[in-house]
């Protein structure tokens, strides 16, 4: 690597760490029940141990989730000792600075692979884009399984490329490798092991190209026979609630599949995610500058039809598809998260091609001031917009479930020889036939395992239930999950 591209990789990093990492103890506040679902797996993972089945490859519980997330979060809750929402959420901002750092190493690569002016340019501002977005910064500090899907993606793609520079078959089991860890973070991932073969055009008739994917494939398949050998066992849980949302579920599929499509591309540009949770509620995804050079670049692939651009072209149309045939909540941030990685493809195809416009008009001085005003205008947005803006707003805490947190807080610091009665009077999906929102209490208390809620007296009632020991409840304390 060319010192250069050191520095600039350094820079990168360094940026992306500190929006993925910057009052992280405190920044989202509260926890959603999905991500304490996610937690109270992990603690009951730790206390059963991995030759009990602790560790599963599949958690069943909450609609079903692909367990490599909530196997290292039980590794991150291990380490740090601490039943906290940080603890909890640590993986996420890890994974998301080296999908950062990946992402510069792909495009850097795949710039190469197109003969690009400066894959340099084309990686440095990718890669920046990526550790200021608002979208990808949101999913980094959360503690959803959806954030390891552009990582893996990212690298799977990067070492099957190198594998092709240097006709490796090493990199191409790498690449394997990633490709098969990617089917254990989220189901949209599924469909991405036809993404490599954007390749075959270019690549068929070079000496040991299909070696090499065959070693791919071999190595993504392996990688991936625990989970298919569940799904194997347990079919029903391969789709999952996918069907119940699905397009082919309503009366009007094709005119649901062109509004989907619809929302989905304007969110970019137009209008966003409108759940505080995902987003700042309604605001495109794209920063206004960014979303301009992300249409630029879309124009740039049309026009060039290089190897770049049928690659984050047919990325973006794989992970469109499990998004628009889709019929709830769009437009989806969270769902839409595979789209990250081509989304800031393009716009760093359309900065390498302003930037090369520009230098013909500017003095390599004045091109260097300007860039670096937009950099520092970009990144300044995005922190007024999560820090400043968002992260005060009360329908943000109200969508992290604070309000859990707070009561989970309370009983927690309450002694443990002390009858404590929850009516769990909020609705959601049942589990071990407790709605989930019990789930940010037990997780605040440790009180997920029945062993666990008898050790401490806690009690967890649903309104019938309730009513029907009221009249005999005469000591202990009664709080409401409402």
């Amino acid at each position: 690597m060319k010192r250069i591209e050191f520095w600039a990789l350094v820079l990168v990093v360094l940026v992306a760490i500190f929006f993925r990492f910057y009052h992280f103890e405190s920044t989202p506040p509260g926890l959603y029940p999905d991500e304490a679902m996610n937690g109270n797996n992990a603690l009951e993972a730790i206390k059963t141990g991995p030759l009990a089945g602790g560790f599963k490859v599949f958690y069943p519980e909450n609609n079903g989730r692909e367990g490599l997330m909530m196997n290292l979060q039980a590794l991150s809750l291990m380490v740090t000792g601490l039943s906290e929402p940080w603890a909890l959420r640590l993986p996420s901002p890890i994974f998301g600075v080296l999908t950062v750092l990946g992402f510069f190493f792909l495009l850097l690569e795949l710039g190469g692979s197109a003969k690009l002016k400066s894959p340099l340019i084309l990686a440095f501002s990718g890669s920046f884009f990526l550790a200021v977005s608002y979208w990808h910064i949101t999913f980094s500090r959360l503690g959803f399984r959806a954030i390891m899907a552009p990582l893996f993606l990212i690298f799977a793609l990067y070492f099957f490329l190198v594998s092709l520079r240097k006709n490796s078959f090493r990199y191409s089991l790498a690449a394997g490798l990633m490709l098969g860890l990617g089917a254990y973070t989220y189901i949209a991932f599924r469909i991405m092991p036809f993404l490599f073969l954007v390749f075959v055009p270019y690549f068929w008739r070079r000496r040991g190209f299909w070696h090499l994917a065959f070693g791919l494939y071999l190595s993504a398949l392996i990688v991936a026979i625990p989970l298919l050998y569940y799904f194997g066992t347990h079919p029903a849980d391969f789709l999952g609630r996918t069907t119940q949302v699905s397009i082919f579920h309503s009366p009007t599929p094709a005119r649901d599949l062109a509004k989907n499509i619809v929302l989905t591309l304007g969110m970019f540009n137009v209008r966003g995610d409108g759940n505080w949770r995902h987003n700042y509620s309604g605001r495109p995804e794209l920063f206004w500058p960014v979303g301009l050079l992300f249409l630029l670049g879309i124009g740039i692939a049309v026009k060039r039809r290089n190897i770049f651009g049928w690659t984050m072209t047919l990325m973006f149309l794989l992970a469109l598809l499990p998004v628009v045939i889709s019929n709830e909540g769009l437009p989806h941030a969270l769902r839409s998260i595979l789209l990250i990685p081509p989304a800031f493809g393009f716009a760093a195809s359309g900065a390498l091609w302003l930037c090369e416009y520009i230098k013909l008009r500017l003095t390599a001085r004045h091109l260097a001031i300007v860039s670096v005003l937009i950099l520092l205008g970009i990144s300044a947005y995005t922190f007024k917009s999560y820090f400043l803006d968002w992260a005060s707003r009360p329908e943000v805490a109200d969508a992290y479930a604070a309000d859990y947190v707070a009561l989970g807080r309370q009983l927690d610091s309450l002694p443990d020889n002390v009858d404590k009665y929850i009516v769990v009077q909020a609705r959601g999906v049942e589990v071990r036939g407790i709605p989930m929102p019990a789930q940010t209490v037990m997780f605040i208390t440790d009180t997920f395992l029945p062993v666990d809620q008898a050790r401490r007296h806690f009690h967890y009632l649903l309104p019938n239930q309730y009513e029907a020991l009221k009249p005999s409840l005469n000591t202990g304390l009664i709080f409401f999950i409402r």
